[in-house]
């Protein structure tokens, strides 16, 4: 990985992504390099990974696919079946066997726009995984790296969606998630802004 041109949270980012199994919540304003960041990150880590984002249009940004379609979850709130031992919607559906090979082989999960995922999603993102995946470790045990800006697009709820969820989470926001709540996670913050004139904004990996 190149110099960060002195952004040391953008190498601290990419050591802790790299190198640790950690769950990293990278955030930043518009402009910090976490768009960059995540395709030098596709370019040059040898991690097995797939990128998901909440709606077309940023999975399109970040070459990736939706959270619904990778994962096949349904849209409707996603609260634990209490009756048949705590599943969530869409953890029994049909997977193809590429698809599966895909969870099983997956080292780390990019989720892009984070700041619009709901936490009950997350939740569903990591029945799926656990599905898949020996153990019964949040998420399967695969890192996850989280990149978005809280002061942006926040999850969409309706009045009647969260009459279900309130009882299982604080929030909607992905940080309430039950299953986050259960592993480590780091946030690191980008505060330096590139401007696009900047000769050394093309040099950097965020």
């Amino acid at each position: 990985m190149k110099n960060p041109q002195d952004n040391r949270q953008l190498q601290l980012a990419f050591d802790y992504v790299q190198h640790t199994g950690r769950n990293v919540f990278l955030t930043g304003k518009a402009g910090t390099g976490k768009t960059t960041f995540l395709h030098t990150l596709r370019a040059r880590s040898p991690k097995r990974m797939i990128v998901v984002a909440p709606t077309g249009v940023a999975a399109i940004n970040a070459g990736g696919v939706t959270i619904h379609s990778f994962f096949q979850l349904p849209f409707g709130p996603l609260a634990p079946d209490l009756d048949s031992g705590g599943e969530r919607p869409g953890s029994q559906y049909r997977f193809s066997r590429q698809k599966i090979n895909i969870i099983r082989s997956l080292d780390l999960l990019v989720i892009d726009e984070v700041s619009m995922v709901r936490a009950d999603l997350l939740d569903g993102i990591d029945a799926v995984l656990r599905r898949f995946r020996p153990g019964n470790r949040p998420f399967g045990g695969v890192q996850l790296l989280m990149i978005g800006d809280l002061q942006q697009l926040a999850p969409v709820v309706k009045t009647d969606e969260w009459e279900i969820l309130q009882n299982f989470y604080e929030t909607m926001f992905f940080f309430s998630s039950q299953a986050l709540g259960r592993t480590s996670l780091i946030s690191i913050e980008l505060k330096h802004i590139y401007r696009q004139s900047d000769e050394r904004f093309i040099e950097t990996p965020g």
